[in-house]
């Protein structure tokens, strides 16, 4: 039996929630998935599952016992990262991830220049504005735009973003400017649902942050979609400012209600920390961080 190998199943069971699951995941027979935690549980001469339950539930022992698993193999993958030279020369692969507008917006220009300037160094761009399991999910760097959670991530900051209410020249000609939150109730809105409540925003007002109801006209559950229905005149929308920043240079957008923005939301690149930076994402951070920060003060709108 290789041990490593039947850890490795056993974390992608437990990670996928079920043997099918971790099987479909890793492209193996689901037989094969559960004979090797089988085999491990023969080994370990104690049951790792409760296999009764509809999907697998750790026993006291599992959950001990997948813990050490995911320590033992994060040293393994250390430990043959330092062998191949990952740690002494800029070279191997990323996974970074980033909210979808700001990957394509400013993410991705750096991106660019450092695979010119890094030829030994591929990288794979995942954009989503769900928020990754770095640990679980493979990823190296993350952006992360709000306050971050305590826990054991490492964060470089790199500017910050406002949450701005912003229309179309043309919408705000017809129906008139919103001068308080309390106007937008006569207002067509355009809710990014990532952002807030299609029937409520939340505004700050000196200290408190009242919500105000609104009537959206339109759902929508990405920020190009928001804006683009915006630029069109269907009303008034809600997004980062750094995702309006061309529109409203270009006259297409103008932000309203500056007065009542709640504060500014940190841009952050953040990573697990792990013992040992490896060459290739210290190079990253080095280069993609000042160019972050440039080209979020350039184009503060």
């Amino acid at each position: 039996m290789d041990r490593f190998e039947s850890m490795s199943i056993l974390l992608q069971a437990v990670e996928a929630g079920s043997l099918s699951a971790a099987a479909r995941k890793i492209g193996v027979p689901l037989a094969t998935v559960s004979r090797k935690v089988s085999e491990l549980e023969a080994h370990l001469k104690t049951r790792l599952f409760n296999r009764s339950a509809k999907k697998l539930s750790l026993t006291d022992a599992g959950r001990d016992y997948v813990v050490a698993c995911k320590r033992i193999l994060e040293d393994l993958d250390e430990a043959e990262r330092v062998a191949s030279g990952e740690y002494s020369a800029p070279r191997g692969s990323l996974v970074v991830t980033a909210p979808v507008v700001f990957g394509r917006m400013h993410l991705l220009p750096v991106m660019l220049a450092f695979l010119e300037a890094y030829p030994d160094i591929d990288i794979r761009l995942l954009q989503s504005d769900r928020v990754s399991n770095l640990l679980e999910e493979h990823v190296d760097l993350a952006v992360r735009i709000g306050e971050l959670p305590d826990s054991s991530l490492v964060a470089t900051r790199v500017g910050s973003t406002r949450k701005v209410v912003c229309g179309s020249p043309n919408y705000f000609a017809a129906r008139g400017v919103p001068q308080t939150p309390d106007d937008l109730r006569t207002h067509q809105c355009i809710t990014f649902e990532t952002l807030g409540s299609p029937d409520a925003w939340t505004f700050t007002m000196g200290e408190a942050d009242p919500s105000v109801a609104v009537r959206s006209r339109l759902v929508v559950s990405t920020a190009d979609a928001a804006i683009d229905a915006a630029i069109a005149g269907t009303g008034v929308t809600r997004v980062l400012s750094y995702q309006i920043q061309d529109a409203v240079r270009d006259g297409r957008l103008m932000v309203v209600l500056k007065p009542f923005e709640p504060a500014a939301w940190p841009v952050s690149l953040v990573h697990t920390g792990q013992r040992l930076l490896p060459k290739k994402m210290r190079a990253f951070l080095d280069f993609a961080a000042p160019r972050l920060k440039a080209a979020l003060s350039k184009h503060a709108i």
